[in-house]
């Protein structure tokens, strides 16, 4: 088939936007040209005569773009079916022809991380988005935003970055078996999968080898991040999630070699965990998020362990600090915490450890660097359910769930919101309520959107409106904080925090709370 000139311009587009990208030379270019012709099943051309429009208009278009443009084109022709995810798989395959194999990308992240940790990830986060391996096209599509709260300012993100099925893609599905490979999202068979019907197309995707505890573990970015540099670290056994001295020492060493990086682990329950508990992973990123920001309520100390400074965190949810040069000690207190928390029953506060439905107590570990000392947060986390509340106890609770009603995994509990997509027109409807339209809000939001009114003193501006929207979405996910607290901000809570301090062997020094 001959390409239309339309064709023939993204396609030179896309292999000078390559270039600019340093994932080819300049001498690839006929080379690359021919590769594209061929995967999309048109005869090659002449290309210097568009090689100088290609140029001018590099800055004006992306590679996700100009990737979208061919696959549209594919779909146009009759080249490919109009399915989502064989829309990724020709675009996995047709960046990955521009893509070094991984052990040459391995060399240069090992040659850049000796000359600098951050050299590094940044040449390797700026590959993954050139790669479109991080679908910078899709998470600009996110609606983010700050707000503030009283424990600080709060992230707010309404996730819209993953594409929604079709009617046709949703056909497509029901009539596959899987393969059961990979064996799941995370797994190291996915470096290179070209994808199907319900499994994602990861050709384009790389990893970076890393050791960790003597294990090989490997290092990548979410395609769909939520933060900068939002990345995983993923064991190579696929194994189930599990918090234990290991964990917080595999996140310590995580954080020496990359001090720019915070690393955390959701915690290994159900109810409590994140939404992936058969791979053991971690995520981390160059992002501070806002329990990073937390102050002190309460300063402790552990008699063998003097040189670790210890705090309670004036944070909805109950996490302790631990702070010291040398982050074996941290490795010491925080397994004797985990150890205590693991067998500590309080059935004044809800707090069982152990029932016929199996472990209930767990933690959500997060690990950093503050200057030169190592500093670990410790989240104490419970996934007992009761009839009043059959999705958790500490989950949250029915009267929220128009906003959050998932599990609050690790980048909830340090202050990030991922929010439901349906909520951007539902919430947009709650705003055109507050301006007095005639809408219909839907009924989970109509109490919320009714209290939201009565607050104001007449009709809103559009403006206005957005802006107690925004505000109420916080407050809601502050809600949603404090529910997921196993030890509440209440002189009660605080009590049965303190008979677990105790038990935890701690000494409880200056109380800064009001």
């Amino acid at each position: 088939m001959i390409a239309t000139d339309r064709l023939q311009e993204h396609i030179v587009q896309l292999v000078v936007l390559a270039g600019r990208q340093d994932l080819i030379d300049e001498k690839d270019r006929v080379y690359m040209i021919n590769r594209l012709c061929d995967r999309l099943r048109v005869e090659g051309f002449e290309s210097d005569r568009l090689l100088a429009r290609a140029e001018a208009a590099a800055g004006r278009t992306s590679i996700p773009e100009r990737l979208m443009q061919l696959v549209e084109d594919a779909v146009a022709r009759g080249v490919l079916e109009d399915l989502t995810d064989l829309r990724e798989i020709l675009a996995a395959d047709l960046i990955n022809l521009f893509l070094d194999k991984p052990s040459v990308i391995q060399q240069r992240f090992e040659a850049l991380c000796r000359e600098s940790p951050r050299q590094a990830t940044d040449w390797f986060y700026r590959f993954c988005q050139s790669s479109n391996d991080i679908q910078t096209r899709q998470i600009a599509r996110n609606v983010v935003y700050q707000a503030p709260s009283p424990y600080g300012v709060l992230d707010i993100t309404i996730n819209l970055s993953k594409p929604e099925k079709n009617p046709r893609d949703i056909a497509a599905a029901r009539h596959l078996r899987s393969s059961g490979y990979p064996r799941c999202l995370l797994c190291l068979e996915n470096e290179g999968y070209a994808g199907r019907i319900g499994h994602p197309a990861r050709a384009n995707h790389r990893l970076i080898r890393i050791e960790l505890g003597g294990e090989p573990w490997y290092f990548q970015y979410s395609p769909y991040a939520y933060y900068p540099e939002h990345c995983i670290i993923l064991s190579h056994e696929h194994r189930d999630m599990h918090i234990d001295r290991q964990t917080i020492t595999n996140l310590l060493t995580f954080v020496r070699r990359f001090p720019h990086y915070f690393a955390g682990s959701n915690a290994d329950l159900p109810i409590v965990g994140g939404s992936i508990l058969t791979h053991d992973h971690y995520q981390g990123g160059c992002y501070e998020l806002p329990m990073a920001r937390a102050g002190s309520v309460m300063t402790l100390s552990w008699p063998a362990w003097p040189e670790v400074a210890a705090e309670v965190l004036d944070w909805p949810m109950t996490t302790l600090r631990l702070r010291a040069a040398v982050p074996e000690m941290l490795t010491d207190l925080a397994e004797q915490i985990l150890l205590a928390w693991r067998e500590h029953t309080d059935r004044e506060a809800d707090i069982v450890a152990h029932d016929e439905q199996g472990p209930h107590n767990t933690i959500t570990p997060i690990a950093r660097r503050r200057g030169q000392a190592f500093e670990l947060d410790l989240v104490l986390r419970n996934n007992r359910q009761s009839g009043e509340h059959p999705l958790g106890i500490f989950h949250p609770h029915a009267d929220v769930h128009h906003i959050k009603k998932e599990n609050i995994g690790l980048i909830e509990v340090m202050g990030l919101a991922v929010l439901p997509a349906r909520l951007l027109t539902e919430l947009e409807t709650v705003e055109h309520y507050l301006q007095g339209l005639p809408v219909t809000v839907a009924p989970p939001h109509l109490p919320w959107a009714e209290q939201l009114r009565r607050q104001q003193h007449q009709p809103l501006s559009a403006d206005e409106a957005r802006q107690v929207v925004r505000q109420g979405v916080t407050d809601t996910f502050l809600r949603v904080l404090a529910d997921a607290g196993v030890m509440k901000q209440d002189a009660a809570g605080q009590a049965a925090l303190v008979r677990f301090l105790q038990a935890a062997g701690a000494r409880i020094g200056q109380v800064n709370r009001s």
